[in-house]
């Protein structure tokens, strides 16, 4: 372990580990119902789990010993109630430790250290870069798209609690900490209502002001200041897009009316915070000259918000001017006092526009494709067998389409609400300008037909060819969606409509490569490599074409859906991929975890920013994969898809899950607006079931199948064809391989198999888990083989720690959601109609909080 990691190790230990022992011991002295009885009884059942296990013995076992061995009761319902009480415990304990983390953030993470701003101006100053840095600088950006996926199980009013009681740590305010724990103890972890998407909106919006605001601001003050010279004025850097109200895919609750709604509060959001730093301005800004326009820029401002009817009553330019002016007369007239806090201001107005993030639309293609069925059958637009017609003819057909459509022609309420989206486009474009709603994602897109047909809806909803200010985004998810990506986009750019609308739009595409999907669809090493190979698929074609391909990755929290070490596989790109923007989602939980204070988002966004440019800048060996290298991967992924592929298509495979895991209790949890699965059958089939759940049930049950499974049996194939000093070079030489051996050591930390112990010997599904803990064993054998290490993460330490602990924390609630699971069977197998049943249903689902908020990005 080198020092940086030892001393950064050490400052956990102490900041992090010491004082959750401190302020744990709190928890048993508030002035709640039998809480220390809980608190005690709680740590009892902790080393009753840990005892159980090494005797394999099964959660039932373990349940009805601690309760037979430290309690007198006998009733079910005593026992259910102590066990929901443990669980509102464990739920505590767990934001105390997310709070010490969050407070300690700055102290652990070194803030101007590898991947930092601060680094990247001393690597530019001494390798004498700076031509080439204004040159990257003029087009580089990233993206930071925040989704409302339902991976966040903190409700708004528990992170407001978080984010006050961190402050309150990092200040060692004992007052403020008991006070903010004796709130939490109150405040209701489960939410009775599913929130509606207009609630999720809201609650980003919050740390659009809160958190990103002032990040942003930071971020670009430091590029401004130190790269004076390189920063081009019309490259902003950092833009930042948003979800909540415009992503309709598969969601029936997001309307129009939602999408308006949203993009107002956006708006609105972002020139109150404009507001409020024009008030902090005031009480310096207090002399003649700067006084008086600094007060009519606040009246405006003001009038914005609060008058009804004056939302377009100011622009931009407007406040850009007004705050340029003053900066001016400052210069003149007062030595350039304060000026830097102008400047700051004028800063966050260039990047945050009156849109504060550009709001994203997306909907599923087989809707537009209903679209323009329906209006085939019912106006003469279209041929009235256009329906059976073949994709060609299509394409032929609606690229010549231009009139405008009466939306009294829809019945279906769907149709005409995708009309109406489209129309409402322009309507947000008016208020918050071009930027504030100007991409049309297609989930699902798996042929040209299906970006042309929106082509086509845009026109028909009332925008003239000329005119279309959007970009039209095809988003490809699955293994044989990424394989046909290149093959597609070439139709497209030859295709004659298509190619004019791209001239319009700067001869720019962005392509979405979804990692969620393509997972679940084809495991974790072929799904990630899938990506790797369309992205350099389509940077060729599109490069033959003379388009800007702009790639935007469709990331979730865990390895399994593109999380983890996300800026190392930035920074490990090579020359074969465009990299001129780096875009991703920010979903859900992973917003609170790694973007939940201004700091930790700062340190994040500074080391994606450090990992494009350095990538362009400071090239080595370790990034562009060779043509040897390339073979060796390729033929590893195989090896893992056929490996997945196996387990995937058992017959009870999905059974297993739905066996095991709280999967059939998720749509209970509340915690999205969105369905749980695709589709309206009952029967669950993996087609339908969203990656989220399918994901964060296997982090619930401890077997984080989606994030190794395949690797082992691939590296063994490669061993047993005498490569494996290959691989060991490949992994030593490349950032790229090693970064997707890193995030599988990260899946693979979080598992714990002695908790589903006594399904190895279950008769139906006894031989899927003894497949998945095979090759768990198998992967992590080879890892340690290939990596040279011993321990799973040896390169992380402080984040090892982190999930040992984390992972302590709640092993009870594992065993009690388990236990609750058990239970559920054997009231199905013996007595359907018991009461008890829904109760043991209930407690499984509430234990989901707890487990997937430890593991800070588990879904």
């Amino acid at each position: 372990m080198d020092h940086q990691s030892s001393a950064a190790l050490q400052q956990f230990k102490n900041l992090v580990g010491l004082k959750f022992q401190l302020y744990n011991s709190l928890f048993t002295s508030l002035p709640f119902h039998r809480i220390e009885k809980t608190g005690i009884l709680l740590s009892l059942l902790l080393t009753n789990c840990e005892d159980g296990y090494k005797r394999k013995r099964n959660p039932i076992e373990i349940i009805d010993e601690f309760f037979s061995k430290h309690t007198s009761y006998s009733d079910e319902k005593d026992k259910l109630d102590l066990l929901f009480r443990f669980v509102q415990y464990s739920e505590r304990q767990v934001v105390l430790f997310d709070a010490l983390e969050d407070a300690a953030y700055r102290y652990v993470n070194d803030m101007n250290g590898a991947g930092t701003l601060k680094q990247l101006e001393t690597n530019v100053r001494q390798s004498q870069k700076q031509r080439e840095l204004a040159n990257k600088l003029k087009d580089f950006s990233i993206r930071l798209v925040l989704t409302a996926h339902p991976t966040q199980f903190y409700p708004g009013t528990v992170l407001g609690i978080i984010h006050d009681l961190s402050k309150a740590l990092a200040e060692n305010n004992t007052d403020q900490i008991n006070m903010y724990l004796q709130q939490l103890g109150k405040t209701a972890f489960f939410k009775k209502q599913k929130p509606t998407p207009y609630d999720e909106a809201v609650s980003l919006i919050w740390y659009l002001e809160n958190v990103f605001y002032a990040a942003g601001g930071r971020i670009i003050n430091f590029l401004k200041h130190q790269f004076t010279d390189e920063m081009d004025p019309s490259n902003p850097v950092l833009h930042m897009g948003f979800w909540p109200g415009g992503d309709r895919d598969g969601n029936p609750f997001v309307t129009t009316e939602t999408t308006l709604q949203v993009a107002d509060d956006l708006r609105s959001s972002i020139i109150k915070c404009y507001y409020l730093d024009v008030r902090k301005l005031k009480r310096r800004l207090t002399f003649e000259g700067v006084d008086v326009a600094l007060t009519e820029l606040e009246k405006k401002l003001y009038n914005n918000i609060f008058i009804p009817g004056n939302r377009t009553a100011i622009t931009k330019d407007e406040i850009l001017q007004t705050l340029n002016d003053i900066c001016n007369v400052l210069v003149r007239q007062h030595n350039g006092l304060f000026i830097n806090l102008v400047r700051n201001l004028i800063n966050k107005v260039e990047v945050f526009g009156l849109y504060f993030a550009s709001l994203d639309i997306r909907q599923e293609s087989s809707v537009h494709t209903q679209v323009l069925a329906s209006l085939s059958a019912k106006a003469s637009l279209l041929p009235p067998n256009y329906s059976s017609i073949s994709d060609e003819e299509k394409v032929k057909v609606i690229s010549n389409v231009q009139s405008e459509i009466p939306i009294d022609d829809f019945e279906n309420e769907l149709e005409k609400d995708t009309i109406e989206t489209m129309r409402a486009i322009k309507s947000i474009q008016s208020y918050n300008g071009e930027q504030g709603c100007n991409r049309y994602i297609i989930s699902q897109c798996n042929s040209a037909l299906n970006v042309m047909e929106v082509l086509a809806l845009l026109k028909l909803s009332g925008w003239r060819a000329g005119e279309i200010n959007i970009d039209i985004v095809p988003l490809f998810e699955t293994i044989v969606d990424l394989e046909r990506a290149s093959g597609i986009m070439k139709q497209l750019y030859d295709n004659e409509t298509y190619s004019c609308h791209l001239n319009r739009r700067r001869k720019r595409q962005t392509i979405m490569l979804g990692f969620s999907d393509g997972t679940k669809d084809g495991g974790y090493l072929m799904a990630n490599w899938s990506i790797y190979k369309a992205k350099e698929d389509l940077t060729r074609v599109s490069k033959e074409y003379g388009i800007e391909v702009v790639f935007f990755d469709g990331r979730g929290g865990p390895p399994a859906r593109g999380g983890g070490k996300t800026h190392k596989f930035y920074a490990s790109l090579g020359n074969n991929i465009a990299n001129n923007e780096i875009q991703l989602t920010i979903q859900g939980q992973t917003v609170s975890s790694s973007f939940g204070t201004i700091d930790a988002a700062q340190f994040n966004m500074e080391q994606l920013i450090n990992a494009g440019i350095s990538n362009d800048l400071f090239h080595d060996r370790r990034v562009t994969i060779q043509q040897d290298e390339h073979d060796l991967i390729q033929l590893l992924a195989e090896e893992s898809l056929e490996a997945y592929n196996e387990l995937k298509n058992h017959p009870y495979f999905l059974d297993y899950l739905s066996y095991v895991s709280p999967l059939q209790f998720y749509s209970d949890t509340n915690i999205g607006s969105r369905p749980s699965k695709r589709g309206s059958l009952s029967r669950l089939t993996l087609k339908d079931l969203r990656a989220i759940p399918f994901v964060g049930s296997w982090s619930q049950v401890k077997q984080n199948v989606t994030g190794y499974y395949g690797l082992g049996k691939a590296l063994k194939k490669a061993h047993d064809l005498g490569r494996l000093n290959e691989i060991k070079k490949f992994y030593a030489q490349s950032l790229y391989f090693k970064t997707l051996i890193d995030n599988c050591e990260m899946a693979m930390k979080k598992c714990f198999f002695p908790l589903t112990f006594y399904l190895a010997s279950h008769p139906q599904y006894g031989e899927i888990w003894e497949k998945i803990y095979e090759e768990y064993e198998l992967t992590q054998r080879y890892i340690f083989l290939v990596s040279g290490k011993n321990e799973l993460m040896a390169d992380y330490p402080v984040e090892s720690l982190s999930i040992q602990m984390r992972e302590r924390i709640v092993l009870p609630l594992a065993t009690i959601q388990q236990y609750a699971i058990m239970k559920v069977r054997e009231i199905e197998k013996g007595n359907p109609q018991s009461p008890l049943k829904n109760s043991f249903g209930k407690l499984a689902m509430r234990c989901s909080f707890g487990i997937i908020n430890a593991g800070r990005n588990s879904a």
